[in-house]
């Protein structure tokens, strides 16, 4: 990404002189910072700066720092662009913003999306990292999703310290948890336990006393063997050839994660504690990977290794790579992609077959499964995360699609120890050779060159390089680090590395020589080209044979050379050799292949039926001008040769003198015989070691062939593990599915059931109006069988009098999706509520609706009936003689009677809401009094006697009998009051009386 890229184009500052902590957290992160700030003492000079990144809404004010400042001392800043670090001081990331680390200051850069997945503890972490290696704390806290497991690494990979939220002890899990499954948690802790292990650390670590015993001295070098020792003895990994420096840094991360003062101090504990020896190796082997690592230096890889990697190669080939330091297999998934991608674009069809390695057998079990957390988006584009991932657990993890895991092969392997693969195309091994020393660079360097194939591609790390190696390697990209291997092995060094050997020599018996040397020619041609060579030569015999010794063409009488062997036929010139040629021609014929050059060979001794020739014998390399390497033809040219041998016979002194020379000859001859000899036997020893030589190349060939077929048969294993766990899952899952249909089958009994069982006729259509479903009770309105479902609700005919607007009406309700309702009468008399709602699914989309029909009729027969009987209760209760109100709490007409009406002298429509004070004002002060009296004692009042005139009979005054009653709801509670009135005297009274 660009803020990846801005982090690495920056060089890389010196450390500051203090250690500097992250702290990321998600949701539930406040609670954590509190705790964590709490178990910190108060008013004590930690040495270090904190810097908490939690995920911000952007567009909301953070109150983080106030809340903070409750719990801590330290001073608490809201960090801005270029704010510089300073030990003993809080630092909070604002709002909108990922932040980087730089030479010591904090830079804000603006998220590279509004909304949406962001990762900005994992870029803080991984800046903190590069800027400030093993000085760089890291701490993940309560959070949901996996942001910080990668930056984790980083600061790990780095050397650095990582501490992680106890999951049981964190309000969301997920990302603790994430950064513990991943392997990069050192202390696993409640965030209040947290900041004794973090003083104590940084205490111990970045002391000075503790620098002093850090300084290369022969004492040291001594312990660090030992330590190396102890590894090797449990593990079976030698880390003695690693750079002093990285074993140092590792072990005293160690020393001080376990607090213990000295390094002979740790040897000691050290080879007491098993568990402390694996730490320390996990330590060493320093897991840091991500996609596509250094973006450019891949780019550069497609460009300009890429075609390289598929020239003269036939449909049916495969093109071989070994990623040898995999780790948890980011880079081998990351070039599997690209070749993917780069084979698909240029419709390429050979094979592409991926060997990815590493030592930490724990990587290569993650590696295998394919499954990345989320936060790889940072280093994925988005088209490539689409075609190549499939994202699981809810978006919280990415697994690698089955079309890009099965161009890859995992293995564990020790590039120290084990034998390499052999015969590929391209090798990548990125940021390996930067932890080892000189020696072993060397060493593997050359390994590289013998298991590449000629132009074989080398791809190193940014701070690596094979410029010492320039005869095995040559640069096609100096800035990235990509190489070709050398063709012309002449010139490279041998090299010895274990038990390996350089690259084999190819025998000279080869089936692709064969079939390069069998004749094709004419026989014309092969005797021009015979007797075209033979020029140079007089009277002698030539016999034209391929690289394995079969006779093309023969020129000449080679009775005296050749004779056919007993047996089966064959026209191999050296099983045909007479006593005395066969061993000297298969010298020179060796000599020849192997130097490509004449060999002359003299003073021959054949043996000829009964008789010896002497004779002279050529070897000739013959070059066809179609050919532009080793020539595959040679030709056997034979000379006889005359020479005068010596006799033994007695008697004159001309003999006796003759004895003499001929001894002489003889001697002479006998010389030169011995020097043939010794040739020969050299030509022979060397042969040989040429044989003892491939031996060994066809040794290591099979122990390489041996180890693949080991890696395939460790893969086959996985397979059939994953095999084996997916048909369990699938059984599982079948299971499942079976009680989910079993389930479906009772819901749907109980469905039909309960439908049936209401009475209500419904009625189900979808979006064209035909008929999906109905009840048996809709028989009663609708005139349904069962052949009626697909059919238009609107060819159906209802039972409803009157009524024709059901489809019209079901139109509005999917329209404007309000439910409507009608009452609905029978041809048959009876009554039906029809009620039409919009179908809704449980994703709450449309697709139909819904029509029910409940039978009403006893209900309006009932309301019938109730509303005669209430015309009858209110004809009593307007025309009763006695006088009845109804009042509410706040003693306000509600209902009054004719009588009561004129008792009071007011018509009842003038009653009804005013208070008893506004229509008789005389009785409103007792009236509150009685209505006090019942709220208290909840009981009537009853045997009031009221006297007043009435309007019309001004001076006669009348006496009434009244009684208070209360009314009350369902609950008991007083909501108003009923007065009744009654006159208790007849006739008039005198006025005053």
């Amino acid at each position: 990404s660009a803020q990846q890229n801005a982090t690495r184009s920056t060089p890389v500052a010196e450390p500051a002189d203090f250690p500097i902590v992250g702290i990321g957290a998600s949701a539930g992160g406040l609670t954590a910072f509190r705790a964590f700030l709490s178990g910190i003492p108060a008013n004590t000079a930690t040495g270090i700066a904190f810097v908490f990144v939690q995920h911000l809404a952007p567009d909301h004010l953070s109150v983080l720092g106030n809340l903070l400042k409750h719990y801590t001392s330290m001073s608490v800043h809201e960090v801005e662009d270029g704010m510089r670090l300073e030990p003993d001081n809080i630092y909070l990331i604002p709002p909108n913003y990922d932040m980087a680390l730089l030479h010591g200051t904090l830079q804000l850069l603006p998220p590279m999306t509004a909304r949406g997945l962001r990762l900005p503890i994992d870029f803080f972490f991984r800046s903190l990292a590069q800027d400030q290696r093993g000085r760089a704390i890291g701490i993940v806290l309560s959070g949901t999703g996996t942001d910080g497991t990668l930056g984790a690494r980083a600061i790990k990979g780095e050397g650095g310290l990582i501490m992680a939220q106890d999951p049981q002890s964190a309000e969301y899990e997920g990302m603790p948890a994430s950064v513990i499954a991943a392997g990069a948690a050192d202390h696993v802790l409640p965030p209040a336990d947290m900041p004794v292990q973090l003083l104590a650390y940084a205490s111990q670590q970045f002391g000075s006393s503790l620098q002093d015993q850090y300084r290369h001295t022969p004492t040291l070098t001594h312990t660090l063997n030992q330590i190396c020792a102890v590894i090797r003895a449990q593990t079976g990994h030698d880390f003695a050839q690693y750079k002093e420096n990285t074993i140092v840094r590792r072990v005293g991360r160690r020393m001080a994660l376990q607090q213990i003062g000295t390094m002979e101090m740790y040897l000691r504990f050290l080879r007491n504690s098993p568990v402390e020896v694996e730490a320390l190796f996990r330590d060493l082997l320093i897991g840091v990977t991500n996609f596509f690592r250094d973006p450019e230096a891949f780019v550069a890889l497609v460009e300009k290794a890429f075609p390289r990697l598929f020239e003269n190669k036939a449909p049916e080939d495969t093109v071989r790579i070994w990623v040898s330091g995999c780790s948890t297999g980011e880079e081998a998934y990351s070039i599997a992609m690209l070749l993917r991608e780069y084979t698909d674009t240029h419709a390429l069809r050979q094979r592409v077959q991926i060997f990815a390695t590493d030592i930490d057998g724990n990587a290569i079990v993650q590696a295998r499964t394919g499954l990345f957390p989320a936060n790889i988006v940072a280093d994925i584009s988005a088209e490539r995360l689409t075609r190549h991932f499939v994202p699981e657990s809810g978006n919280a993890y990415y697994r690698i699609k089955k079309s890009i895991r099965a161009m890859l092969l995992f293995s564990e392997q020790d590039l120290i120890k084990d034998p390499p693969f052999s015969k590929v195309d391209l090798i990548s091994c990125r940021n390996v050779l930067i932890y080892m020393n000189i020696a072993l660079q060397r060493k593997l360097i050359s390994l590289f060159h013998y298991a590449l194939n000629p132009a074989g591609i080398l791809f190193l790390g940014t701070s690596e390089s094979a410029s010492e190696h320039t005869p095995l390697f040559v640069a096609l990209d100096s800035k990235w680090k990509i190489y070709m291997r050398q063709q012309d092995l002449a010139t490279a060094p041998s090299f010895a590395v274990s038990k390996w050997s350089p690259a084999p020599i190819h025998s000279l018996v080869s089936e692709e020589m064969v079939k390069r040397s069998k004749p094709q020619q004419d026989p014309l041609d092969l005797r021009r080209l015979t007797e075209s060579a033979l020029l140079t030569h007089y009277g002698q015999v030539g016999i034209l044979v391929n690289r394995q010794g079969e006779i093309c063409f023969i020129h000449g009488r080679t009775g005296k050379y050749l004779e056919p062997a007993q047996g089966d036929a064959s026209i191999n010139v050296f099983t045909m050799a007479r006593e005395g040629l066969r061993r000297e021609l298969m010298t020179a014929f060796h000599k020849a292949v192997t130097h490509n050059e004449t060999v002359n060979f003299g003073g021959l001794r054949i043996s000829t039926d009964g008789d010896t020739i002497a004779a002279q014998l050529t070897v000739k390399p013959i070059l066809l001008a179609a050919e532009s390497g080793d020539p595959n033809l040679f030709l056997v040219i034979l000379e006889e040769v005359h020479v005068d041998l010596p006799t033994t016979k007695k008697g004159t002194a001309q003999a006796s003198e003759q004895v003499g020379e001929d001894v002489a000859a003889r001697l002479a001859y006998l010389e030169h015989e011995l020097a043939t000899k010794e040739e020969s036997l050299r030509s022979t020893f060397e042969e040989m070691e040429t044989a003892n030589e491939e031996l060994r190349s066809a040794n290591e060939e099979l122990q390489s062939v041996n180890e693949e077929l080991q890696s395939t048969n460790e893969e086959m294993e996985t397979s059939r593990e994953e095999l084996q766990s997916v048909n369990e899952e699938l059984a599982t899952v079948n299971a499942e599915l079976q009680a989910k249909v079993t389930e479906l089958l009772r819901t749907n009994d109980d469905m039909n059931n309960l439908m049936a069982g209401t009475g209500i006729g419904t009625l189900f259509v979808d979006h064209q109006l035909r008929i999906t479903r109905f009840t048996p009770a809709i028989t009663h309105v609708l005139n349904l069988i069962q052949s009626d479902i697909g059919r238009p609700v609107g060819h159906i005919v209802s039972n409803f009098a009157g009524y024709g607007n059901l489809v019209d009406d079901i139109k509005a309700v999917q329209d404007d999706l309000q439910p409507r309702e009608a009452t609905l009468k029978t041809n048959m008399g009876s009554w039906y509520l029809m009620r039409i709602s919009p179908y809704r699914t449980i994703n709450n989309v449309i697709e139909g609706a819904v029509i029910t029909f409940v039978d009403i009729t006893e209900r309006r027969q009932a309301e019938s009936t109730v509303q005669v009987q209430l015309a009858e209760i209110t004809s009593y209760y307007d025309n009763a003689p006695i006088g009845l109100a109804v009042l509410d709490s706040e003693l306000r007409f509600v209902r009054i009677n004719k009588h009561m009406a004129a008792i009071n002298g007011f018509p009842p429509s003038v009653h009804i809401g005013q208070p008893i004070a506004a229509i008789t004002p005389d009785l409103a002060e007792r009236a509150q009094q009685i209505a006090a009296q019942v709220r208290v004692t909840g009981e009537p009042v009853v045997d009031q006697r009221v006297t007043g005139e009435t309007e019309g009979e001004p001076g006669i005054r009348r006496t009434w009998q009244a009684g208070w009653y209360p009314l009350k709801d369902g609950e008991g509670t007083l909501t108003g009051f009923s007065v009744i009135m009654y006159e208790l005297t007849d006739g008039h009274q005198a006025a005053g009386g």
